[in-house]
């Protein structure tokens, strides 16, 4: 049996099998008390986007979970799609 951290889960990187995209990094994970097992990691979504950026932490449940690598995690899932941003109109737009 394996064993890994928490904090050598949060070192690991998270990337979607599906589309091959960077999604974040660990930030932390969900345990079911009553029977001691890992149900999802949480992955900080804000390192993508900056120290700034309102993007909230995306749950992976552990069954989407592909690999657990070295150094990245493979995950079943695809990244929640951005908002397209509003064209800031200039002096001359209509």
């Amino acid at each position: 049996m394996h064993c890994c951290s928490v904090t050598q889960l949060q070192s690991k990187e998270v990337i979607s099998t599906k589309n091959g995209c960077r999604i974040g990094f660990v930030s932390d994970v969900e345990i079911d008390l009553h029977d001691g097992k890992l149900c999802a990691i949480l992955v900080d979504m804000r390192r993508k986007g900056g120290l700034f950026s309102k993007e909230p932490d995306l749950r992976i449940p552990w069954n989407d979970i592909a690999v657990l690598g070295e150094d990245t995690i493979l995950v079943r899932c695809a990244p929640p799609e951005k908002e397209p941003r509003a064209e800031k109109g200039g002096l001359f737009s209509f």
